[in-house]
C-alpha cells in the first residue's frame, strides 16, 4: 500500500473517530446538564473534592467506555490537572467537566472535552457546551468547526484594539507562577483594549478559534486545559507558542494562542 493511500486511510478513520467522539461528549454533557442548576454548598476542601468527583464520575461513566471502544489501544489520562509530555503512542486526554467549579456554583462556563493525542500531538478534539448545545470540533488538516460551520481566527492586527483573555493559576499553584499571572495581566491592561480573566481556559480558546477574542495566554496549564484549544486555534488559522514566542509543548512553562496579526505584539507585551 502506498504512503499516500495509508495517509488517506488514517485521515478517514480519524474523521470517523471524531464524529463518534462528538456524540460521546454530547451524551456526557446531557448527563451533567441534568445535575446543573442549584449552587452546591460545601464547607471544607474534602466536601468540595467529593462534589467535583461526583460530576467527573457522571461524565466518565459515559465517556470512558465509548472512547475506549473507538481506540482500544489508546492510553487514558486519568488526572485532568496533569501536565508535561505523554509517552509515545495514542492517548485520550479527557476533561469530563471542564470548569467543574463553575458547574457547582451554577455558573454557565463549563464544558466536556475529549482529545485524541498521537505522539504528543493532538489529532482530533471535540468540546461540547451543554447549556448552549454547541459542539466545537477540530481534526488535523481538516479545519476547526462549530456544529459543522468552519471557524476562523480574527483578522485584528492591533493589540490596542484587541480583546484578550487569561485564566488564573490553579489552586495551590507555586507563588512565582501566581506572581507571573498578576504581572502579565498588568502588562496586558496597559496594551490591550479589554482583558478578560476567568476559568476555564478551554472556553477562551474556543473564542480565539471563533474570532471572538484575539489572544489568550496562560502562565501555566495542564494538558487537558490546553490541548483541545491548541488544535482548534491552529486549525482555525491561529498561532500557538509560549509567552516568549518559542514553540509550545506540553512541557512549556507558559502558553499563548493568538490571531496572527497580534501574536508578535502579544509576545512583546508578555515578555516585558
Amino acid at each position: 500500500m502506498s504512503e499516500t493511500l495509508q495517509t488517506t486511510d488514517v485521515a478517514a478513520l480519524d474523521a470517523d473517530v471524531l464524529a463518534q467522539t462528538a456524540i460521546a461528549v454530547r451524551e456526557a454533557g446531557s448527563a451533567l446538564r441534568e445535575r446543573f442548576g442549584e449552587v452546591v454548598r460545601y464547607q471544607t476542601r474534602e466536601e468540595l473534592m467529593r462534589a467535583l468527583a461526583a460530576n467527573d464520575d457522571t461524565a466518565l461513566a459515559i465517556l470512558r467506555p465509548r472512547l475506549t471502544s473507538l481506540r482500544p489501544d489508546a492510553g487514558w489520562v486519568e488526572d485532568e490537572l496533569d501536565g508535561g509530555a505523554l509517552p509515545s503512542g495514542e492517548w485520550w486526554v479527557v476533561d469530563p467537566a471542564e470548569g467543574n467549579v463553575n458547574h457547582l456554583h451554577a455558573l454557565p462556563e463549563w464544558a466536556v472535552t475529549a482529545t485524541l493525542v498521537r505522539d504528543n500531538q493532538p489529532v482530533l478534539t471535540a468540546v461540547h457546551l451543554p447549556l448552549t448545545g454547541q459542539t466545537y470540533t477540530a481534526l488535523t488538516g481538516a479545519g476547526a468547526h462549530l456544529d459543522g460551520r468552519p471557524l476562523h481566527v480574527s483578522q485584528t492586527a492591533d493589540l490596542g484594539l484587541s480583546i484578550v483573555a487569561t485564566s488564573q493559576a490553579r489552586p495551590d499553584e507555586d507563588e512565582n507562577v501566581v506572581r507571573r499571572v498578576g504581572s502579565s495581566i498588568t502588562a496586558m491592561l496597559l496594551d490591550a483594549l479589554v482583558v478578560r480573566v476567568a476559568v476555564p481556559a478551554t472556553l477562551h480558546l474556543l473564542n480565539v478559534a471563533a474570532g471572538r477574542i484575539d489572544a489568550f495566554w496562560q502562565s501555566a496549564g495542564a494538558r487537558a486545559d490546553l490541548l483541545p484549544g491548541t488544535l482548534l486555534v491552529t486549525e482555525a488559522g491561529g498561532r500557538i507558542s509560549d509567552a516568549q514566542g518559542r514553540p509550545w509543548t506540553p512541557q512549556s512553562e507558559s502558553f499563548l494562542a493568538a490571531a496572527p496579526g497580534v501574536h508578535t505584539q502579544a509576545v512583546a507585551t508578555l515578555s516585558r
